[in-house]
C-alpha cells in the first residue's frame, strides 16, 4: 500500500507517523548514499572522520572505496522499497542495515578510535535508523485487524 493510500485512510496522527517515517528514511537514505560518493571520490581524505586512530594509506586506501560502494547499496536499497510501496520490507531492511552503525561504533571502539566520534556519528545513526524502523513497522495499514 502506498503512503498516500496509508494516509488517506488513517487519523491524523497515523499520517504524522507515515510522514516523518519517510522523511526519515530519505534522510538515512541520502546521508548514507551521501557518505558513500564521498568514500568512492575522496576515500583517503573521507577517511579520517570515521573515527579509528589509523585509516589505510597508499594501495591499501582503495578499502575505502569498497567502504564507499558498500554504502551507497544501504542508501540505495531504502529508497527502492519506499519508491515500489513495501513499506513493512523496509522496516526489516532498514533494522538489518542497523547492524553496520552499530557494528561501526562497535570497532572503533575495539581500536581505540575516538569514543566521541564511535557514539556520536556511528551509534547516534543506528539508534536513528532503528527508530525510523520502529515507525514503519508499527504503521497502521487502515484495514481492521
Amino acid at each position: 500500500m502506498s503512503a498516500n493510500a496509508l494516509t488517506a485512510a488513517a487519523p491524523v496522527g497515523s499520517r504524522l507517523r507515515v510522514h516523518l517515517a519517510t522523511v526519515c528514511t530519505v534522510l538515512v537514505a541520502l546521508g548514507i548514499g551521501y557518505v558513500g560518493l564521498s568514500y568512492l571520490v575522496a576515500p583517503e581524505s573521507t577517511a579520517s572522520g570515521f573515527g579509528l586512530p589509523e585509516w589505510p594509506h597508499g594501495g591499501a586506501a582503495a578499502f575505502g572505496n569498497l567502504k564507499g560502494v558498500r554504502d551507497v547499496a544501504s542508501g540505495l536499497v531504502p529508497l527502492a522499497l519506499l519508491l515500489t510501496g513495501h513499506r513493512r520490507a523496509l522496516g526489516w531492511a532498514l533494522l538489518a542495515e542497523s547492524v553496520t552503525p552499530f557494528g561501526d561504533c562497535a570497532t572503533i571502539l575495539a581500536h581505540h578510535g575516538s569514543t566521541a566520534t564511535a557514539f556520536g556519528v556511528h551509534f547516534t545513526t543506528a539508534l536513528l535508523v532503528v527508530a525510523t524502523a520502529a515507525l514503519l513497522l508499527t504503521e497502521r495499514t487502515g484495514k481492521r485487524d
